[in-house]
């Protein structure tokens, strides 16, 4: 005790609350890594929400563009937006200023927006099921409208999801001042388990593995034929298997992003060395910036919203309708 008294006497040990006798130690960083971070992590952030902005103006601007499945991607762009700004700020600083209850609504937060990310994966790959394996039925089954009410719907049973966890769980009971964790029982780790990795990474790579199957089989049947019908076809069967695959990429790379960390973090082995998981968590949110690079290298309609939103064309009398395709 006497030497713990001398380090804090001699500045070598800060607190986050130095008040407060159960203060948290505070994680020791020089100006220099301070400052490097916040520049790093500030620009990251605003990358993101730039980015993620230019899917959700694009989308939601251009009436052309009012599609089902763009709506899933609007709703995935949220969430990827929201992602970082929120997380941004605990990873700079290495104590929690903010007080129990705006802990417990972080968390509930970051599961929401997670969980919206993942449910918004799930419907994606129905969406390109519908399409690409019953074509005929899409336009009845699949209506903006009906996708509009779903999406909501998965963001209320999102964030119904989480709020129910985070209130469920309390702090660690031996939790020091200035910490964010909240222990989650057992129960709930099991049920998070099937409902948030399980069932929908399941679900999804079923759907794809179909979706390729019959996109195969579709090509196959087009290229031993022939005609004008018949080339027409082979145009519209190519654009929903190029936009399947291109979505099937994005979902590809948010499993992969995603597979690993939770699949660690579910061990709870304490034996990872933190410097694995901090960069595993960096990875899932590195994501969030990625899927609208992915958008501007495959979809030309998105090249386009670009240069009317950078340009300022946007606030031109009905550019919602240019005459271009956008």
């Amino acid at each position: 005790n006497d030497d713990i008294i001398m380090h804090h006497q001699n500045g070598s040990t800060q607190y986050c609350f130095p008040a407060i006798n159960s203060s948290c130690i505070k994680g020791m960083r020089s100006r220099y890594e301070y400052n490097i971070m916040f520049v790093f992590f500030s620009l990251l952030s605003a990358w993101t929400v730039f980015l993620n902005l230019l899917v959700i103006i694009s989308i939601s601007h251009f009436k052309k563009l009012h599609t089902p499945t763009n709506l899933l991607i609007l709703s995935l762009g949220v969430a990827d937006m929201l992602v970082m700004p929120l997380e941004a700020t605990r990873l700079i600083e290495t104590c929690w200023y903010f007080g129990d209850t705006f802990c417990r609504l972080f968390f509930t937060m970051m599961g929401l927006l997670f969980s919206a990310s993942l449910s918004n994966l799930v419907l994606i790959a129905v969406d390109r099921f519908v399409a690409v394996c019953h074509p005929l039925l899409y336009p009845q089954r699949i209506t903006t409208t009906k996708t509009l009410i779903i999406v909501s719907l998965s963001w209320f049973c999102s964030s119904a999801y989480n709020t129910a966890i985070v209130t469920s769980t309390s702090h660690k009971k031996y939790a020091c001042y200035g910490e964010c964790t909240i222990m989650v029982t057992f129960d709930w780790i099991v049920i998070d388990l099937f409902l948030s990795f399980l069932i929908p990474c399941t679900v999804i790579m079923t759907l794809y593995l179909r979706i390729f199957y019959v996109a195969h089989q579709q090509v196959k049947v087009i290229n031993s034929l022939s005609g004008k019908c018949v080339m027409e076809g082979s145009v519209r069967r190519k654009s929903e298997s190029k936009a399947a695959l291109t979505l099937g990429i994005i979902v590809a790379i948010h499993l992969l992003c995603w597979i690993p960390y939770y699949i660690l973090t579910l061990t709870e082995n304490t034996a990872i060395p933190p410097t694995i998981l901090y960069c595993l968590i960096w990875v899932l949110y590195v994501n969030s910036c990625v899927n609208p690079l992915i958008y501007a290298l495959f979809y030309p309609w998105f090249r386009k919203s670009i240069k009317y939103i950078l340009t300022f064309r946007i606030f031109q009398p009905a550019s919602s309708r240019p005459k271009r395709e956008t």
